[in-house]
C-alpha cells in the first residue's frame, strides 16, 4: 500500500466514524421525538397489507408517478440512491487499492451493467430534478415557497458529485487499463476513461472524493434531524407502512375523520372528562407517534401546497408550512419533552436549553403576536378537500391534523369564526344548519305528481333516500332532490325516505371541531336507520354519502351507501332510465371533494353525463379537481382573505366555453351558482345537477 493509499484510508476512517456516530445520535433523536406522541394502536395491526401497499408505493412509485416526468425522474434517483449504495462500499476498497473493487458480486458483468445504466440513469433523473426546481422556484406561488432551499440544493450536489464521482473511478480504470468490464455493458465509463490520463493513484483519489461527498452528507443530516428533504428516504417506508388505511392507495387520511382520541382509544363522551382526557390537540406532544412521524418525514416538495385551494387563492394557509411548523416546533421543545415535560422537577430541567424552555410556552394556536405555531387564519382557510393528502408521495394525513387541532379550539377554548356559531346553534336545537323547523322536511314532495314513498308507511324497500338537509331546505338543491325522486319513480326502484325523521349526519359539526355535536346528531341517525332496518342508502349530498358510508360504521352501523349519480349510472346501463336526447350545447362538470378525492367516485358522474350532454373536460378534474370552497363546514364561515375559492373554480368552468356546469353535490351547486351570478353569467350559463341532466334528457327538455 503506497502512501496516497495510507493517507486516504485514513481520511476515509475517521470521516466515516463520525459520520456514523452524528447519524446514530439523530436517528435516537428522531426516535426519541416520535416516541413523545401518544398511542395509536390502530397503526400496528394488518401488518401483510401494510406491507405490500408499502412496498407498492416506494418501489412502484405510484403517488409521485402522477407528476410523470418528475416522478419517473425521482424513480430513477432512487433506485440510484439504493442501488449506488453499493459503489460507495466498493469506494472503501478503491480507497486501499485502486484496482480494487466489491468482493463477489464486483466482477460480475451483470453488476457492472446494471450499476452503470442505473447510474446513467439517475444521472439524468437528478440533472432534470435541478432543472425543475430552478424553473419552478421563482414562479408566483410556487410550490417550493417556504421550503428550506439550501438543503434541497445540498442533497442534489451530493446525488450529482457521488454518481459523478462514480463514473471518473470507472474512467481511471479505464484509462489505466484496470477496468474488468466490456464496453457494451459500461459505455459511459468507457467514454469517460478515453478522456481522462492514465493515473495510477486516480480512483483512490476520486474514492476518497466520494466517500467525503458521501460522509459530509451523513454529517451534515446527523447535525439536522429536522433535514426532511433526507431523512424522508428512510422516513418514508415507516410513513407509508404505518399509514391509517392501508387498503387505500390514494391516501389514507381521506374519507372518514379519526374519531376524537384519549390515551390511544376513541373518546366515549358519556364518560369523558376534560380534565383527565385529551380534547383534541392543544400541544404538539398530543398528536399521536404517528402524527410526529408525518411531521418529521415531510420532503418539502410542495405537491401539497401546489394542490391546495387555500394557498392558490391567497389564503395563509399552506399545508407544507403548517407541517413544516409543527416538526420545527415539536423538535425545538423536544429537550424540554424529553426532560420530563410538565412533570419535570427544577432540577431536571437545570440542563434544558433555555430555548426549549422557551418553546414550551408558545400556544400551538396563536396569532403573531401570541408567538402560536399555527396562525388561527391558517387553521380555519381549510377546507378539509383532501388536496393534500391525495398528493403526498409520503402520506401524511394533513386533514385529521388539521381537525384535530380544531377540536380544542372549539370543545375547550370556544375559539372558532363566529358566524359558524349560528350553525352550530342551529344543528343543536334544530337538526340542520339552515335552522328551518323540522315539519318543513318533506316540503320539497309538494307538486309532484306521484307520491313519495316513507318510512312506517312502507316496510319493505331497497333504498332509503336519505335527502339531506340541503335536499330538504336549500332552494337550488330541492331541485335536485325532486329530480332524483322523479328518476327513481320512473325507473321503478324500490325507496322511500324518513321525511321528519331524518336529521344533518352531523357532517358540518365534525369538520369544524364540534366532536360532542357530531356524536349527538350521528348517535340519533344510526338509531333511526336501525329501527328502519335500513340495508342500502342512496344520498344527493357527497357529505352526508360520506358519513353514513365512512363515519356512523364508527357507531356499529354497517350500511351500503350509494351516490345518487351511482345508481343513475346503473340504471342506465341497465336500461331503466333510456336517454333520448343530448342536451344542447357543451357541458362541463365539477368534481366535488367527497364524492371524488375523498371517496373515488370519479367514473358514474360522467358515466351519466356522457349519455346526456357532450362533455367537456376542466383542466383540473378528478383527483385534482379544484374545490368549490365549502368543506370543512367553511360554507357557513366568510371567506374574508384572498380569492374567493369558488370564483377561482367558476372562472375555470367558464374558460371551457361550456353554456352548463354540471355538479354532483348541493354545496358545489351554491358555491359555484354563485359564482357564476358574480361574474355576471347567469343569463349565459346554467349550473344543474347530474340528476337535473338526465331528467332532461329523458324529457327532450331544453
Amino acid at each position: 500500500m503506497g502512501i496516497a493509499q495510507i493517507v486516504a484510508t485514513a481520511l476515509a476512517g475517521i470521516v466515516t466514524v463520525v459520520a456514523v456516530v452524528l447519524a446514530v445520535r439523530a436517528v435516537l433523536t428522531i426516535t426519541a421525538v416520535i416516541r413523545q406522541g401518544q398511542p395509536d394502536p390502530e397503526r400496528l395491526g394488518n401488518r401483510g397489507a401494510r406491507a405490500r401497499t408499502m412496498l407498492v408505493e416506494t418501489f412502484g412509485h405510484t403517488r409521485m408517478l402522477k407528476w410523470s416526468a418528475i416522478g419517473a425522474a425521482h424513480w430513477f434517483v432512487m433506485v440510484s440512491f439504493m442501488i449506488l449504495f453499493l459503489l460507495v462500499v466498493e469506494a472503501y476498497f478503491e480507497v486501499v487499492d485502486p484496482e480494487g473493487g466489491l468482493p463477489i458480486v464486483g466482477h460480475w458483468v451483470v453488476y457492472g451493467l446494471v450499476t452503470e445504466w442505473v447510474g446513467i440513469l439517475g444521472l439524468a433523473g437528478i440533472l432534470f430534478l435541478i432543472a425543475i426546481r430552478q424553473r419552478d422556484k421563482n414562479r408566483k406561488r410556487s410550490r417550493f415557497l417556504g421550503s428550506t432551499m439550501w438543503q434541497a440544493y445540498f442533497v442534489e450536489a451530493v446525488i450529482l458529485g457521488v454518481l459523478t464521482c462514480g463514473f471518473l473511478i470507472r474512467g481511471f480504470k479505464v484509462a489505466n487499463g484496470t477496468f474488468e468490464y466490456p464496453g457494451w455493458a459500461t459505455p459511459l465509463s468507457h467514454g469517460v476513461g478515453d478522456l481522462l490520463p492514465a493515473a495510477a493513484d486516480g480512483p483512490t483519489w476520486v474514492a476518497l472524493v466520494k466517500l467525503l461527498i458521501s460522509m459530509g452528507w451523513l454529517i451534515t443530516i446527523g447535525l439536522n434531524p429536522t433535514m426532511g428533504v433526507a431523512w424522508h428516504r428512510f422516513l418514508a417506508f415507516f410513513n407509508i407502512f404505518f399509514k391509517r388505511a392501508p387498503e387505500k392507495p390514494a391516501g389514507s387520511g381521506l374519507g372518514a375523520l379519526r374519531p376524537m382520541m384519549s390515551a390511544g382509544k376513541p373518546l366515549d363522551f358519556e364518560e369523558a372528562d376534560p380534565e383527565n382526557d385529551q380534547f383534541g390537540v392543544a400541544q404538539v406532544e398530543q398528536f399521536t407517534w404517528k402524527g410526529l412521524l408525518d411531521f418529521s418525514t415531510c420532503t418539502e416538495c410542495g405537491r401539497c401546497q401546489s394542490q391546495c385551494p387555500a394557498w392558490n387563492t391567497a389564503k395563509p394557509l399552506s399545508p407544507k408550512l403548517l407541517v413544516l411548523s409543527l416538526r420545527d416546533h415539536a423538535y425545538a421543545k423536544a429537550p424540554y419533552l424529553l426532560a420530563g415535560g410538565e412533570k419535570a422537577t427544577e432540577e431536571q430541567l437545570q440542563g434544558v436549553d433555555v430555548l426549549a424552555l422557551a418553546e414550551k410556552d408558545r400556544p400551538l394556536i396563536g396569532t403573531a403576536d401570541e408567538q402560536g405555531v399555527i396562525d388561527p387564519d391558517v387553521l380555519w382557510s381549510c377546507t378539509t378537500c383532501g388536496a393534500c393528502v391525495e398528493q403526498c408521495p409520503v402520506d401524511i394525513e394533513h386533514v385529521d391534523h388539521i381537525v384535530d387541532m380544531r377540536r380544542y379550539q372549539v370543545l375547550i377554548e370556544s375559539s372558532f369564526p363566529s358566524e359558524a356559531g349560528v350553525m352550530l346553534r342551529n344543528l343543536e336545537n334544530k337538526g340542520n344548519p339552515w335552522g328551518a323547523p323540522q315539519n318543513t322536511r318533506e316540503d320539497w314532495t309538494k307538486g309532484l305528481d306521484f307520491e313519495v314513498p316513507r318510512v312506517g308507511e312502507k316496510d319493505d324497500f331497497e333504498y332509503l333516500f336519505w335527502v339531506g338537509c340541503a335536499g330538504a331546505f336549500e332552494d337550488r338543491a330541492k331541485k335536485t332532490t325532486r329530480a332524483v325522486a322523479t328518476l327513481l319513480h320512473e325507473a321503478g326502484v324500490d325507496y322511500a325516505i324518513l321525511g321528519e325523521g331524518e336529521t344533518c349526519t352531523g357532517d358540518p359539526a365534525r369538520r369544524i371541531g364540534n366532536e360532542f355535536v357530531f356524536q349527538m346528531l350521528a348517535q340519533q341517525n344510526v338509531e333511526t336507520l336501525t329501527e328502519a332496518n335500513v340495508k342500502k342508502i342512496v344520498a344527493t349530498c357527497p357529505h352526508c354519502f360520506n358519513t353514513l358510508g365512512n363515519e356512523y360504521e364508527q357507531l356499529g352501523l354497517k350500511v351500503e351507501v350509494v351516490h345518487h349519480t351511482q345508481l343513475l349510472a346503473h340504471l342506465v346501463k341497465t336500461g331503466k332510465l333510456i336517454p333520448v336526447e343530448k342536451v344542447d350545447g357543451d357541458l362541463t362538470y365539477h368534481d366535488p371533494c367527497y364524492l371524488g378525492r375523498h371517496n373515488r367516485v370519479f367514473d358514474a358522474p360522467r358515466e351519466v353525463l356522457g349519455e346526456a350532454a357532450n362533455l367537456v373536460e376542466m383542466p383540473r378534474n378528478q383527483e385534482r379537481s379544484f374545490c368549490c370552497g365549502a368543506g370543512g363546514a367553511r360554507m357557513w364561515m366568510e371567506e374574508k382573505i384572498g380569492k374567493r375559492i369558488n370564483v377561482e373554480r367558476t372562472e375555470e368552468a367558464l374558460a371551457t366555453g361550456a353554456k352548463t356546469i354540471a355538479v354532483g353535490c348541493p354545496f358545489c351547486y351554491t358555491m359555484i351558482g354563485d359564482g357564476v351570478t358574480g361574474k355576471g353569467q347567469q343569463d349565459d350559463v346554467e349550473v344543474v345537477d347530474v340528476a337535473t341532466v338526465l331528467l332532461r334528457s329523458l324529457k327532450q327538455e331544453a
